[in-house]
């Protein structure tokens, strides 16, 4: 008889947790393949986006590298045993989880003013290869969709809750446009404490709107390759959500 139970929700590091020691007992090395999405989620009993945003952490560490598409080509493959580095972060993260405001936004703004300003400094540079190269100009060389993806969900968020998930997504977004796995990793193991205190600044605040645009002039300095810029929009950002530690 199937078991119909409500399937219990756990974060992703729990998630990341149960695929080390799974990689581990499975004895699977480097060129492996983990199972697909669907089927990790059933048998670690979790949700799928707890598996998928797990496998994106995985991704930035360079534990995994992810194929799109559909057959025995699709899903994630292992490049490297996790070793000590994923305990670390795990460690790392659940160390995090009591720090004091002040502390998150000073660390927050020393890693995103670094983040956004080599990501607008790395498609300026690959906008003026292109331009050498064909006469194109302005194109960023910075992935940055996901940041128009976080951009258009806190645009459509209902609730602070809603709004807060995609403001940390998009901030997320920042450190990987910068191409820093490292940089990556280590901004994903603060949500947990840039929820609490980005959820509380937003009911503060009571309307998005000046968080929103800040957003928008983010991702303008970073498409328009102004290093200096990005990192001055994201001070005075963070600035306005956070006023009394500025």
């Amino acid at each position: 008889m199937p078991d119909t139970r409500p399937k219990r929700t756990r974060t992703f590091e729990d998630v990341l947790a149960q695929l080390e020691r799974r990689i581990a007992e499975d004895g699977l090395t480097a060129g492996d393949r983990l199972p697909a999405e669907r089927q990790l989620a059933e048998e670690l009993g979790v949700s799928r986006s707890s598996v998928r945003e797990a496998m994106r952490v995985l991704e930035t560490l360079g534990v995994v590298t992810s194929q799109v598409g559909r057959g025995p080509d699709a899903g994630a493959v292992l490049v490297s045993r996790p070793g000590h580095a994923l305990t670390d972060l795990l460690r790392l993260h659940l160390g995090l989880t009591g720090l004091e405001p002040r502390e998150v936004i000073d660390t927050r703004l020393m890693i995103e003013r670094w983040a956004a300003a080599r990501a607008a400094a790395s498609g300026a540079s690959r906008a003026s290869g292109m331009s050498g190269a064909s006469g194109a100009s302005g194109a960023s060389g910075a992935d940055t969709s996901a940041l128009a993806v976080a951009l258009a969900g806190m645009n459509a968020a209902r609730s602070a809750e809603e709004f807060v998930e995609h403001d940390i997504a998009f901030h997320c977004a920042i450190a990987d446009a910068s191409g820093n796995r490292l940089i990556a990793a280590f901004m994903r193991s603060l949500r947990d404490a840039m929820r609490r205190h980005a959820v509380d600044a937003v009911e503060r605040l009571g309307d998005t709107a000046v968080l929103r645009a800040g957003h928008e002039r983010i991702l303008s300095a970073i498409h328009a390759g102004d290093p200096e810029e990005a990192a001055r929009a994201v001070t005075d950002h963070l600035s306005d959500a956070y006023p009394s530690l500025f």
